[in-house]
């Protein structure tokens, strides 16, 4: 990419960009959200990072690394870094196969599951948090953008 350089008195695409851009909107969301969520889970030493992840690998397991990556558009080394957390907690297992070449899936275990189940109470909580703040519009929009997202996955 070629960087070109601004005019020293055009300041009206970078007001554009700071007025209008999706990015920086969907990034706000999306940090108020994570803020609200681990407000709530806190009590329990799970963020909502690892509270998703943990949601998404009891919805799709047995699943391997790369099929959750796939599957929630993550980045290998976030991943990476939230699962060995999961993993060090023994929130999750690996299941070793040798005559398997899925790599090493992943499955909750009996304590992530626990976990999962006492976060009722905090997810409930955040999930009002955020439907006030969003509103009833906001939250069609985010699960209508979802779900769009999910369908145009390949798989």
């Amino acid at each position: 990419m070629k960087i070109i350089k601004a005019p020293a008195v055009d300041k009206e695409v970078i007001s554009e960009m700071g007025d209008t851009c999706v990015l920086m909107r969907a990034r706000l969301i999306s940090r108020v959200i994570t803020a609200i969520h681990d407000e709530e889970l806190a009590s329990l030493g799970i963020g909502s990072a690892q509270f998703a992840l943990l949601v998404v690998i009891y919805q799709i397991e047995p699943v391997t690394r790369a099929e959750i990556g796939r599957y929630n558009h993550q980045d290998r080394s976030t991943l990476t870094r939230n699962m060995r957390l999961l993993l060090e907690q023994g929130w999750i297992e690996e299941i070793r196969n040798p005559d398997s070449a899925r790599g090493r899936p992943v499955l909750l275990t009996q304590a992530g599951k626990d976990l999962l189940y006492s976060a009722e109470p905090g997810w409930r909580a955040a999930q009002a948090r955020a439907r006030t703040l969003l509103g009833k519009q906001g939250v069609s929009a985010v699960m209508a953008t979802a779900k769009r997202i999910m369908e145009l996955q390949p798989g």
